[in-house]
């Protein structure tokens, strides 16, 4: 499976997943993706904004 970056073997340093179903998802709660994208550019609280790295596992 290939997601939109590429899946790393270490973890981002400083970024918790807890999403388990993701494709970058690491024991531990960690995140192998390169980098991550946070969409939309115009949100205005958590509850709008949402992980675009994200990939089903």
């Amino acid at each position: 499976m290939q997601g939109r970056v590429q899946k790393t073997e270490s973890h981002l340093p400083g970024v918790k997943c807890v999403v388990s179903s993701c494709y970058y998802y690491a024991e531990g709660n960690h995140c192998t993706a390169e980098q991550i994208e946070i969409q939309p550019p115009n949100a205005k609280d958590t509850e709008e904004t949402d992980c675009a790295t994200f990939i089903q596992a």
